[in-house]
């Protein structure tokens, strides 16, 4: 039994790598932008790929790569059920419905007439989101008719690009002055003013559809709960000051209490129906019911944040430190050997 892992610093990787050298594991290192990269693979059970949403080659064919291999009937991270709606908000809004999980109420339009039909006869405000992005960027409140009109004629029109380096900078300010990034990050967002990163070249502007959800108000924080590997892991991250998005504040709130067991019942609920190997499932609040806002595979975590314990299915809570990148690792050789079985 043999795991295939691609390594790039700053991944999940080096924690991959870590765990099978600690336990002898077996593990070779591959190299997924080669040519022969199946090749390299021929004496694999199983490919671990974190690729990342915002890198200009991964999203020209990670997913293309990692489906094709799952076809063949490898074990891939991740797998096509946890990774194909990732980055992926309009998707998302499709899986959940079909699946009846509780979304917050959300709307895509994909000609002018239909949204400004809609925009016509709804309440606001409203949330817009583009399909791609992280951390809250690509998200706008909508205030007013107007303001929505205007939005639905540029989405129709000129369209929207994805990555905008002065709202970049002003979060990376932001987030410097939290002491929560490096003067060298700061840097990189003056840098990135003057010359486009490679990601935003090659997406372009998003245009020939709209998406809104539901604002729901009056919540100061979102909850964040992870599943991976029957198991998961939940706190709260505040709204940054003077908004309404708390994804990427880096405003975390370990305190378990704080956590609706519910909200872990849907995560647990919606892994199992799915068949997630991991994921991160953002919820708001609305009458003490917790709706779903978005979903990804794959995840940030702040300092200390594996030592506030987990839950397992029964929603049994472990009070003891763990590391979710190691559970991935032990999610592939269970399913390795359940194939050999």
């Amino acid at each position: 039994m043999k795991i295939g892992i691609h390594h790039r610093e700053g991944s999940y990787s080096t924690e991959w790598i870590s765990y099978c050298d600690q336990n002898d594991i077996a593990y070779k290192l591959v190299d997924c932008y080669k040519n022969d990269i199946i090749e390299q693979l021929a004496d694999c059970d199983a490919l671990m790929w974190h690729y990342y949403h915002e890198s200009a080659k991964d999203i020209q064919f990670a997913k293309q790569l990692l489906f094709a291999l799952e076809g063949s009937g490898k074990v891939v991270y991740p797998n096509r059920a946890s990774n194909w709606h990732f980055d992926d908000k309009v998707g998302q809004k499709y899986l959940f419905e079909s699946i009846g999980a509780p979304l917050v109420p959300s709307y895509a339009f994909y000609t002018k007439r239909e949204a400004l039909e809609w925009v016509n006869s709804t309440s606001f405000p409203k949330v817009f989101k583009l399909r791609g992005g992280a951390g809250s960027s690509n998200v706008r409140l909508v205030r007013s008719r107007a303001q929505a009109v205007s939005f639905v004629r540029k989405a129709f029109g000129r369209g929207f690009k994805r990555y905008h380096p002065l709202k970049n900078l002003n979060e990376r300010w932001r987030l410097y002055k939290m002491g929560k990034m490096s003067f060298v990050d700061l840097l990189k967002g003056w840098i990135r003013l003057l010359r486009p990163t490679k990601f935003a070249r090659v997406m372009g502007r998003d245009r020939g559809y709209i998406y809104f959800q539901d604002f729901i108000p009056n919540n100061t924080h979102d909850i964040r709960v992870t599943y991976v590997n029957n198991r998961c892991f939940a706190s709260r991250r505040a709204v940054r000051p003077g908004d309404f998005r708390a994804s990427g504040s880096g405003i975390p709130d370990m305190d378990q209490a704080n956590v609706p067991l519910s909200a872990l019942e849907i995560s647990f609920d919606v892994a199992e129906k799915l068949g997630l190997q991991s994921a991160a499932i953002d919820f708001v609040v609305l009458d003490d019911k917790p709706l779903i806002v978005e979903i990804c595979y794959a995840y940030g975590h702040y300092d200390g944040h594996y030592k506030h314990g987990y839950y397992d299915r029964d929603l049994n809570y472990y009070k003891e430190e763990f590391n979710a990148y190691h559970w991935m690792v032990d999610w592939v050789l269970e399913e390795v050997q359940n194939g050999k079985n």
